[in-house]
């Protein structure tokens, strides 16, 4: 039956639409927030998935470029895979509804979010977020939500929730909130150095405003939600469980007090090998249980000793791993900086290259280009694993994301710096954080190659243990402590504030306290890292470019020129280009960036455009070429394209009978300018007055 509902979002009309469209699906609703409708729909499968020791969710956002009245470039003229965003966008639902399943549930469940309209104003994202959450709340898929989720803007100094794209432009923070009615479940951010009291209080704040979501959800919820589904619990043996732990929970607890990963990995494979063959007669499926098994008691030791405040590798809560700091391990490339954390290890290079190699971005949002790019690459060999390179995941996507959101806001501007610039971070080795040690690698790299940023930009995580008398954070998780524990917070920034934060929770959320701790831990830990570690590798930008990067030279000429500079046909730049071997980037605005492998290339393409569009002066001598003879006198080129009369009574001290008596077509001759016509433009030159007494 056709149902809408409806509230009010940040002063918008949100609609709330089930019953009508994709009635086979477990749960569906269509969300219009103003103008922009975002349509979502939920699956579930009827019985477990095979083989699997864990929860298979999926979640897609996708992106119609009808939404916004464009058709999809390139050839096929279709939309191919998810872009960069929709794929962010896909791991910001997926991180706040996971841990709201039942642990045990092995079901496929998918969502999938469709957009068909967007007004710019009202993120297409949020609408997703919420209508993910209504659908699954409404379907008979097991959950413990709803949650609400919203953006935030700190506009004026003002907090402001989804706030519009002319808002958002002034804004010094752009943070998705998401969270229940009593906790917070995802924060995902980027922001202008904001401090961390600015960003805990905005979190409080988003929160008030996700808790009324939820109200509505709820009451949606009360009047057409199903009954939820019964499903095949996917508990371990607890008989197995205990016959393990009697006969192994001594040897594991030795094996993971090690701080190398490779021992304890090997050690763990010792104690695998010895249980299997002593209890597979008694627990024939062994096999399928024992990872599982294992696993839960490794949490079950790792929590233990964190809560007691003691950590694997006999760490303290606030304790970083020992780091390292390098530049210039590349003699070829632009830039490049190694950082070590533990047994962490990022590799970021650094290349710098002409605006006009800037990423094109084909969207449904406002965004067409995109300056600064970070790429991260996570091998397998990075964990000691084999396995083939298929290509980036959706994981190294957002990693790459996080460390390009951290750095952004330190970038210089285009007229500071007028490069297109990209960095790749290459994972060495990883135990923990591999997208905050790609943070610090890549402020390391973008110094290194001479990049003129505000400030050093360093990243850090904090973990979390939570009981029933409380709760435990602890600084620099490692891998174990990640796998283990609950939250992994994200923070990067410089020492005056953050650039952005990634939260990933196992609970069903986390307190403000929480958040207040997190936050001032990781300011701590990132300010000691800029400090001891990325300062005393390099103290600051390079004054001077690689001699392997382009050298830039920016120019500004007025608007009616460009055609001038360019030529019929491109002529006169490709000229240009082909003498110089400089590459010349012009914008609209009769800016000029001009791009060469050497400063006297990238002087020679200036002069030649200064001599293009320069206007001749009276007064001015130059030294012309002689284009063309008349018996009145010698037209004489004296810059590209402008040609100026040379009466043949100026042509020498003496009377002239013939102008071939002096100059022939293809001679210079030294001229000064003598007058210049402001309505026909023509220039009147003389010989005469450009040489001095007795000078032929």
């Amino acid at each position: 039956m056709f149902r809408t509902f409806e509230t009010t979002l940040a002063g918008r009309p949100l609609v709330i639409e089930t019953g009508k469209m994709a009635q086979l699906a477990n749960g569906h609703c269509l969300v219009r927030y103003g103008d922009t409708v975002v349509m979502v729909n939920v699956t579930a499968s009827r019985s477990p998935r095979e083989g699997v020791d864990f929860f298979p969710l999926s979640v897609d956002y996708e992106e119609k470029l009808y939404s916004v009245g464009k058709i999809p470039g390139g050839y096929i003229k279709r939309e191919g895979k998810p872009s960069e965003k929709a794929i962010l966008t896909s791991r910001v639902i997926d991180r706040p509804i996971r841990p709201l399943f039942p642990s045990d549930l092995r079901n496929d469940v998918s969502v999938v979010a469709t957009v068909l309209s967007v007004e710019q104003d009202n993120p297409p994202e949020v609408a997703a977020m919420i209508g993910t959450s209504i659908a699954i709340s409404i379907s008979d898929v097991p959950w413990n939500g709803p949650i609400g989720g919203v953006w935030l803007g700190l506009v004026d100094g003002e907090y402001v929730i989804n706030p519009t794209v002319e808002q958002r432009e002034k804004s010094e923070m752009l943070v998705t909130v998401a969270g229940t009615k009593q906790k917070v479940v995802m924060i995902e951010a980027g922001a202008n150095e904001v401090e961390e009291s600015v960003m805990l209080e905005g979190i409080k704040f988003a929160h008030k405003h996700i808790i009324e979501l939820c109200d509505f959800i709820s009451g949606i919820q009360a009047e057409i939600g199903k009954e939820k589904f019964t499903y095949e619990s996917h508990d371990v043996d607890h008989d197995l469980y205990d016959a393990i732990k009697n006969m192994a929970f001594e040897k594991l607890q030795y094996a993971l007090d090690t701080d190398d990963k490779n021992v304890r990995d090997e050690r763990i494979g010792e104690i695998t090998d010895e249980i299997i063959p002593a209890l597979e007669e008694q627990f024939p499926d062994i096999n399928e249980q024992i990872g599982e098994i294992l696993y839960k008691m490794q949490k079950e030791i790792v929590r233990a000793w964190l809560v007691q405040g003691r950590r694997v590798d006999g760490r303290g809560l606030d304790e970083i791993r020992p780091l390292a700091a390098e530049v210039d391990l590349l003699p070829r490339t632009h830039g490049s900086g190694m950082f070590t954390r533990g047994q962490t290890q990022v590799l970021s290079v650094a290349t710098l290259a002409p605006l006009s190699e800037i990423q094109k971005l084909d969207g449904i949002d406002l965004e067409e280009t995109k300056r600064y790019i970070h790429h991260y690459n996570f091998p397998s060999y990075s964990v000691g694993e084999t396995r083939p390179s298929r290509g980036p995941g959706r994981r190294e996507i957002g990693h790459g994301a996080l460390a390009e959101r951290s750095l952004v806001p330190v970038l210089p501007s285009e007229d500071e710096f007028p490069y297109a610039i990209r960095v790749v971070s290459e994972v060495l080795s990883s135990n923990g954080s591999t997208s905050q040690g790609s943070v610090c690698g890549s402020t390391l790299a973008l110094m290194a190659a001479g990049v003129p940023i505000k400030a050093p930009v360093a990243g850090i995580s904090c973990g979390l243990i939570t009981t029933e008398d409380g709760f435990t954070t602890m600084v620099d998780i490692q891998g174990l402590e990640d796998f283990y524990g609950e939250m992994d917070f994200k923070v990067a920034g410089t020492k005056k504030g953050i650039t952005s934060i990634q939260v990933d929770i196992k609970n069903d959320g986390l307190p403000y306290e929480v958040i207040e701790e997190a936050l001032a831990k990781t300011r701590k830990a990132r300010c000691y890292i800029i400090d001891e570690i990325l300062l005393k590798a390099i103290p600051a930008p390079r004054e001077e470019l690689s001699a392997y990067a382009p050298k830039a030279e920016t120019m500004k000429i007025d608007v009616d020129k460009i055609r001038e500079v360019i030529g019929q046909g491109g002529k006169v730049i490709q000229k240009i280009v082909a003498e110089t071997g400089a590459k010349i980037d012009i914008e609209e605005d009769g800016t000029i960036h001009i791009f060469a492998v050497d400063q006297e290339s990238g002087k020679a393409a200036k002069d030649a455009i200064e001599a293009i569009v320069k206007e001749p002066e009276v007064g001015e001598i130059y030294n012309g070429l002689v284009k063309t003879i008349q018996p009145f006198g010698a037209f004489v080129e004296i810059l590209p394209g402008k040609d100026g009369l040379c009466h043949i009574s100026k042509l020498a001290n003496h009377r002239v009978e013939k102008v071939e008596d002096v100059v022939k077509e293809g001679d210079w001759l030294k001229v000064k300018v003598m007058e210049v016509d402001k309505k026909t433009g023509k220039i009147s030159l003389s010989h005469k007055d450009a040489i001095e007494e007795g000078e032929e």
